[in-house]
């Protein structure tokens, strides 16, 4: 679902010590996900039908066009300028009809992380994966280029796991290195565990740099 969103008014200005603290977002599935508070959270509610319709045109599978209708988009945030946008995408079992289990993680995962090229130029991927307490997460990171608007070049980074009532994936389209740090030092938890960051320092078994482009100063537009 990863999109490029239409441009929102700026975020009040944030001082340095409200920033540090976070603001905590929940999710009817069983996970939790802590952002600073100079992120501003975004309304999806209005884009996501249209959305939803567009990415079902092109679904190649059934179940493919199942778990786009089901899937909810949990938290939208963007921070900086150019923008920074942070996504947790939710797919609740009790809608899709079945329940996945960690053999089904990486193809799930992978397929989440594929459908992202119907909207970016994916390069330089890199892949991981690591245990937060009992649960077992897949990661992506690579350089992203919006397809219909070349001049937004961001580092995307995915991570996703399988909860008791459902899958959820977490991306980021990140503008520079803090934005990364940002999403990866998200506090989070997972069926009722905490867990201090959503992504640990040795998640990539290789790591590879990610050279940040800086971008126009343009406004982004609705895909």
């Amino acid at each position: 679902m990863g999109q490029t969103p239409a441009s929102t008014p700026a975020p009040a200005v944030q001082t340095p010590a409200q920033a540090r603290v976070a603001q905590t977002h929940t999710s009817e599935i069983g996970f939790s996900y802590s952002l600073p508070l100079d992120w501003q959270v975004m309304d999806a509610k209005p884009m996501l039908p249209v959305v939803k319709q567009r990415e079902t045109e092109t679904a190649t599978s059934e179940a493919e066009k199942k778990g786009i209708a089901c899937v909810q988009i949990a938290l939208m945030a963007r921070n900086g300028n150019p923008p920074s946008i942070i996504e947790a995408m939710a797919l609740p079992y009790s809608c899709f009809g079945q329940q996945f289990t960690d053999a089904d993680l990486p193809a799930f995962a992978g397929g989440v992380a594929e459908s992202l090229k119907k909207q970016f130029e994916i390069s330089d991927a890199v892949y991981g994966s690591y245990k937060l307490g009992t649960h077992r997460l897949w990661i992506e990171r690579a350089h992203g280029i919006a397809i219909a608007n070349p001049e937004f070049k961001r580092t995307v980074e995915i991570t996703c796991s399988l909860l008791q009532k459902g899958a959820v994936c977490w991306l980021a389209l990140a503008a520079d290195q803090e934005s990364v740090e940002t999403f990866e030092r998200g506090a989070v938890t997972l069926d009722g565990a905490t867990e201090a960051a959503l992504v640990p320092a040795d998640a990539f078994q290789e790591k590879k740099p990610i050279k940040m482009v800086p971008e126009k100063d343009k406004e982004l537009e609705t895909r």
